[in-house]
């Protein structure tokens, strides 16, 4: 009897039925590719591993949850290397799938009561504000309202609660710690790379577009690295620049110091590359916070007198007017500086403004979402070039008071955390954490950062990480009545 792979001669039967659908779904997968293009082909490639990912995202929601992190470093650069795909909306789909992974685990490990604390809370909060500003009376577009909606508040209540339930484990503020580092010194030495080799044909075209007006001063690049562009990655330099200096002097092993130190050195020259000038304010309210938190004396002495001597240098000498990066961060002290004035006079037009409307323009008038959707408002016209002037712009004068007491609680009552934790191990990491997290929101006041990725997902997990810590610090000592 002759047989094919369809048909058996003598009974004119199909054998391998299964044939069929794959030759059709073949056929229509090349039809596909060619009406539709190659990105259609790599998506089908990739498919089959993202079946796979979220088939683990169900069965292990932690490894969601990390990749996200990863995810909010590299975002940026896939928008500029492959055109075509809205990269930034992978952020909200990352969380949303690990959030369905703990939803429906098989498991009951996961407690929700321990999302039952003023930090969730206070998310929440602001969230039911953001969704009340969609009745605004200035009748701001809807669609700027989602998409500015996502950064200022959407990130922060999905991400907070995700920390809680997985990143639970003092384990994990080491592991937290190295993945960040481990990042940030990758995006440096990219950063250097840009810098002596030069950007890439996509970055260049990136630049070409519109970036190089601020990104090319006097002939020199402003290094941007895999970030969104310069101004958040020397943000977020300065940010882990200050968490590694903090961690280097801590009470870790010797080999922990060195991989702190030398991270720290390469992550602080992609600050000053990056040729960001607010990213001072980061190093000095994270320093400053550390040496308030260390409760000593001497060290908060010499601290303040290296801080003070080292913006002496920049202010009153010309040390170092031979390096561009220096003679950037020198004009940051300037009070006559250009981009300084041109901000003041846009708080001053802004304030005139928003004097008649104690609740803003709207979520998503002002930035980029407002010159995106909102064209026909005064106020898009108007740079913010500050998160507190955003904040200002979109929620109004009750709205920003009501933010800033937040930030104010949060940073506070993280102070009080630390200041009574007995493990000096633990109390360096919770320092290098608040430290940082305080620079950044500093930092916000001269640039838009901290609503901006990687820096708001590192500010959210650094105050879970802060809020968890009491259980995991040593005991107090028993008293013994006798």
């Amino acid at each position: 009897m002759e047989s094919n792979q369809l048909y058996i001669s003598n009974r004119n039967e199909i054998k391998n039925i299964w044939l069929i659908p794959a030759m059709l779904m073949a056929i229509f997968f090349g039809w596909l590719i060619a009406t539709k293009g190659v990105p259609i082909g790599i998506l089908l490639l990739i498919m089959p591993f993202i079946i796979g990912f979220l088939v683990l995202v169900f069965l292990q929601p932690r490894i969601g949850f990390l990749t996200f992190i990863v995810y909010c470093f590299i975002m940026p650069t896939l928008g500029k290397h492959i055109e075509g795909p809205q990269f930034g909306l992978g952020q909200d789909g990352i969380l949303l799938l690990t959030w369905l992974g703990i939803i429906f685990h098989r498991s009951s490990k996961y407690r929700y009561r321990h999302l039952n604390n003023d930090l969730v809370w206070l998310a929440v909060v602001w969230l039911i504000i953001t969704i009340l500003q969609v009745g605004n009376p200035e009748r701001p577009s809807i669609l700027g309202w989602f998409y500015e909606m996502r950064s200022a508040t959407l990130y922060w209540v999905l991400t907070i609660p995700l920390a809680f339930l997985l990143m639970n484990k003092k384990s994990d503020i080491d592991f937290f710690l190295n993945i960040i580092i481990l990042l940030s010194l990758i995006g440096a030495l990219y950063g250097i790379k840009q810098l002596v080799i030069g950007p890439d044909a996509a970055e260049n075209r990136w630049l070409e577009a519109g970036a190089k007006k601020t990104h090319m001063l006097f002939g020199k690049l402003r290094v941007f690295s895999y970030y969104a562009e310069a101004a958040q990655f020397g943000a977020s330099q300065a940010h882990l620049a200050i968490m590694c200096i903090i961690l280097a002097i801590g009470p870790h092993s010797l080999k922990k110091r060195i991989w702190y130190a030398v991270a720290g050195a390469f992550i602080f020259y992609g600050m000053l590359i990056s040729g960001t000038r607010g990213a001072m304010a980061a190093l000095v309210g994270g320093g400053f916070t550390f040496l308030i938190l260390s409760k000593q004396v001497r060290i908060l002495m010499l601290g303040g007198l290296l801080g003070l001597s080292f913006l002496g240098m920049l202010k009153f000498t010309s040390i170092g007017s031979g390096n561009q990066q220096i003679v950037r961060m020198r004009t940051s002290l300037d009070p006559n500086d250009a981009s300084l004035q041109a901000r003041l006079i846009n708080q001053k037009v802004l304030k005139d403004y928003l004097s008649t409307r104690p609740f803003g323009a709207g979520v998503g008038t002002i930035g980029m979402w407002g010159v995106k959707y909102n064209q026909d408002k005064f106020i898009s016209q108007i740079p913010p070039d500050s998160l507190y002037v955003k904040v200002w712009g979109m929620y109004g004068i009750f709205g920003f008071i009501l933010w800033f007491g937040i930030m104010l609680y949060i940073t506070g009552k993280s102070a009080g955390i630390i200041w009574r934790t007995r493990d000096p191990v633990l109390k360096n990491q919770l320092s290098s954490l608040c430290g940082g997290a305080t620079g950044i929101l500093l930092c916000s006041y001269g640039n838009e950062v901290m609503n901006a990725m990687p820096s708001s997902t590192i500010v959210y997990i650094s105050w879970v990480l802060i809020w968890l810590s009491p259980r995991w610090d040593t005991p107090p000592p028993k008293t013994i009545s006798t």
